[in-house]
């Protein structure tokens, strides 16, 4: 009985994280709690299959952070919805991406100069507007 203690403790350890595949949830549980007649149960059950599939195939693109905070919220009250988990980590993921380029573009437009020909940066006198590039020298 003893010798399957460090099997067992090394499997505690396993590198493997939890995270690296979809999480099973009972579809079937949560088609049944919405209630409603036989078409409602099939229209919740094939919604949460496309889900499913639909993570299967885009798992690999979310970040832990973003999976272990989705399967949470999607497993609030002892049910659990595919789709629920599918829209939360796609809005994640939107979040982060339009912050990521609207980081950039602002970045980007500090960095600048508002007068062409001068490179930020670089240690230069002042540039009076007479001598700006592409001024008339009168």
């Amino acid at each position: 009985m003893l010798l399957h203690l460090p099997i067992v403790i090394a499997s505690m350890f396993s590198p493997v994280v939890a995270s690296e595949a979809v999480p099973k949830f009972d579809i079937v549980r949560e088609c049944r709690f919405e209630g409603g007649s036989t078409s409602t149960f099939d229209r919740c059950s094939g919604d949460e299959a496309t889900a499913l599939k639909e993570l299967q195939n885009t798992w690999a693109q979310f970040s832990g952070a973003d999976k272990k905070t989705c399967i949470a919220s999607a497993t609030i009250g002892n049910l659990a919805s595919y789709v629920d988990l599918q829209v939360c980590l796609e809005l994640s993921r939107d979040v982060k991406t339009e912050n990521d380029s609207a980081g950039e573009q602002q970045t980007t437009d500090a960095m600048r100069s508002r007068i062409s020909g001068v490179t930020v940066g670089i240690r230069h006198d002042p540039i009076t507007p007479e001598q700006e590039p592409g001024k008339d020298a009168r």
